[in-house]
């Protein structure tokens, strides 16, 4: 087959994302200012929408878009929008898709609760389709992104932290997502379990290769492409996998350096050129692309299973824009 390019992928959902945007817009308006400013904001500044569209491509692919499927597209954009705002207040961001973040515009005692707002409304709109399996699985997802935050926080600073804590926190904040994004359709379609957990396991995948990728691109890309300022993870005090393996394969010097950056949140000791340089001689950015592209695989095995169509063939596009994506 040939893989489809993101805009031929965008276009199959086009119709169907439009409604989204609409549901997504009437679900900010409020009496309340803030909860309607913010909430424009967070809508406007540019993401991608992949999770909604992954979302709708999975409905295709198993047969229709329905009105139930378009709410709850909304619902997954809204639940990762709350987490980037929420995210943003933990790390004291000050730039988000290349503007200022919420917190940096409203100050972060409001946009913490514009985020609880998003997740509160979320979850409402979910209440309203009467599927308890529909609701149990956005609050599973909820709780993981939450324990991944903790996890993550319990563990900044640390240069020996393992690599099964990392990839723990990059299943939870940002793999149940995706995996909701798979499952979601399927149940809501009325497919039975065994179904749902199949696609559920393949958009986890997805996500673990996705995170990754970010990851990469977070000591590789620039700041006009990310939209963000490079190398942003370890200045929070994160360690990421590539980065892990320089700690773990570069000796003491690699480990000394990192250390010094995660306890300084910056570099103030350290270039990032540096840094880079101990992750490339490691062949850490090899090594976690190579990881990356080993979940891709796994995500494809599973799409294979399902009938031949046109979205089955977009779905299994995703794993190669996935790894190959600059921003």
């Amino acid at each position: 087959m040939r893989f489809l390019t993101p805009q031929e992928i965008y276009q199959l959902v086009a119709p169907e994302l439009a409604l989204v945007e609409e549901e997504l817009q009437g679900y900010t308006r409020s009496d309340i200012g803030p909860i309607s400013e913010i909430g424009s904001y967070l809508l406007t500044a540019g993401g991608k929408r992949l999770r909604p569209t992954l979302l709708l491509l999975t409905a295709k692919m198993l047969g229709q878009v329905t009105p139930t499927q378009i709410r709850l597209a909304a619902v997954v954009e809204f639940i990762h929008n709350a987490t980037l705002v929420h995210d943003d207040v933990i790390d004291a961001a000050d730039t988000r898709r290349g503007r200022p973040s919420a917190n940096s515009h409203w100050g972060n005692s409001m946009t913490v609760l514009a985020g609880d707002w998003l997740y509160m409304k979320s979850f409402a709109v979910a209440l309203d389709e009467k599927n308890l399996d529909i609701l149990n699985t956005l609050i599973e997802i909820t709780q993981k992104m939450v324990e991944g935050e903790l996890l993550q926080l319990t563990l900044l600073g640390k240069a020996d932290t393992t690599k099964k804590e990392l990839l723990d926190i990059v299943e939870r904040k940002t793999a149940y997502l995706f995996a909701g994004c798979t499952k979601l359709p399927a149940l809501a379609l009325g497919f039975n379990h065994g179904s749902a957990e199949r696609l559920a396991n393949m958009g986890k995948s997805l996500g673990m290769a996705f995170q990754l990728i970010d990851d990469l691109l977070d000591l590789t890309s620039t700041q006009d492409v990310l939209g963000k300022p490079v190398a942003n993870d370890l200045k929070e005090g994160k360690l990421t996998l590539p980065v892990y393996f320089a700690v773990q394969d570069g000796g003491t010097e690699a480990s000394a350096k990192v250390g010094q950056v995660l306890s300084d949140r910056g570099f103030q000791s350290v270039e990032p050129g540096e840094i880079l340089g101990l992750v490339t001689k490691c062949n850490g950015i090899d090594r976690t692309r190579t990881l990356a592209q080993e979940y891709a695989s796994q995500a494809i095995r599973t799409l294979q299973e399902f009938p031949s169509s046109v979205y089955r063939d977009a779905m299994l596009s995703i794993p190669e824009f996935i790894i190959t994506r600059s921003a």
